[in-house]
């Protein structure tokens, strides 16, 4: 288990205020560059299709080991792309709103990923981001340490295999970005997803006719599955740590939930480029229109900031056991600690605190 982050130990209500207090002065760094933004977006689809051609031409080499190599690199300008697109969904990559849009979409085609259906349901992540009564959207399914002990064993069951590693980062980004967006989930999602279908199917086919279907499938079925994973991982560390911040209605607050309950992944700064800066996300989850390009600058700026929710690598790999809320002690827990706490104080004195502290299982579920 990782150290604790001393900031839990402040009172929720000074942090919300602390946290109000960085918004205010976060919101002059949010007017993004017209002349770097484009510059970005040519430096990551100019190498992601020099890096495609390169890959198809090694098939003719008969060395398909030196294909799957260079399928890294271009997971990592997919990867990039992608957060060039969640930039365009904030409205922090371009000043003007069309301009995001028709980026926006433009690259949805090439990351699978429905524009304005991705762009709606993310919004909604934001503004319920840490909030107990209002989960389900754009979240990692989390159960808390009550509601898991009121599932059936069938049910619990299903809870343990959802959260494995193997399901949540090998089955997971295959089911998200090739099964799952291909389906409109709302009556409002039919023009994002079914136009961004019918542009992926005509690219697709596009492609098999230039190079051949058997060569298309072989180059891009890698890019897009190692992206699809760094994807969902980079997602799922983001508020998946100890120390995160969840809350009921009555006690949760925008600004605490996005400082707090979002982690400042310090990746090597190779990584941050490919990433984008997002692991820079309490910072981006509290002021969203500051551009990806700019994040640093704010941690530059305001080192202090860096401290809050800091996870190293070797700590976010070690947050993957870490699967249930401890509302009674405000962090995320692994399955051991629970069946220990619940040693400890009993069956009788657990149910007790159950019904003294915590609303009914209808409430939540």
């Amino acid at each position: 288990m990782q150290k604790r982050n001393l900031a839990v130990m402040i009172k929720p209500g000074a942090r919300a205020r602390e946290a109000r207090r960085w918004a205010g002065i976060l919101a002059c760094y949010r007017e993004p560059t017209y002349v770097r933004s484009i510059f970005e977006l040519a430096i990551t689809a100019l190498p992601l299709v020099l890096i495609w051609v390169l890959m198809w031409a090694t098939l003719h080499t008969g060395h398909y080991w030196l294909c799957l190599l260079l399928a890294i690199p271009a997971a990592g300008f997919l990867v990039r792309l992608f957060m060039i697109q969640h930039d365009c969904g904030h409205t922090s990559f371009f000043r003007h709103r069309l301009a995001n849009d028709w980026v926006g979409r433009v690259i949805g085609v090439l990351t699978l990923t429905p524009y304005d259906c991705w762009r709606r349901n993310h919004a909604e992540h934001h503004a319920t981001s840490g909030n107990l009564d209002r989960r389900g959207t754009g979240d990692v399914d989390m159960r808390t340490v009550r509601e898991f002990q009121a599932l059936s064993r069938w049910r619990r069951l299903l809870y343990r295999l959802y959260r494995h590693p193997v399901v949540m980062f090998g089955i997971g980004p295959i089911y998200l970005f090739v099964l799952r967006q291909r389906l409109p989930l709302g009556a409002g999602d039919w023009p994002s997803t079914m136009g961004t279908n019918a542009a992926i199917a005509a690219l697709v086919a596009i492609m098999m006719w230039l190079v051949g279907v058997g060569p298309f499938l072989l180059v891009q079925m890698p890019i897009t599955l190692l992206a699809g994973l760094i994807g969902v991982w980079l997602f799922y560390v983001q508020h998946q740590f100890e120390d995160t911040f969840w809350a009921r209605e009555g006690s949760w607050s925008f600004h605490e939930a996005a400082l707090y309950g979002s982690s400042h992944y310090a990746l090597p700064v190779v990584l941050r480029w490919f990433t984008a800066n997002i692991g820079v996300h309490h910072v981006h989850h509290l002021c969203s229109r500051i551009p990806y390009y700019r994040l640093q600058q704010v941690l530059r700026d305001h080192p202090q900031l860096a401290a809050i929710g800091r996870l190293t690598l070797w700590q976010s790999i070690k947050s993957i056991r870490m699967v249930l809320w401890d509302e009674r002690d405000r962090r995320l827990v692994v399955f051991r600690e629970m069946r220990a706490a619940s040693k400890a104080r009993g069956p009788g004195m657990l149910r007790n605190e159950i019904g003294r502290t915590f609303p009914s299982p209808t409430q939540t579920n």
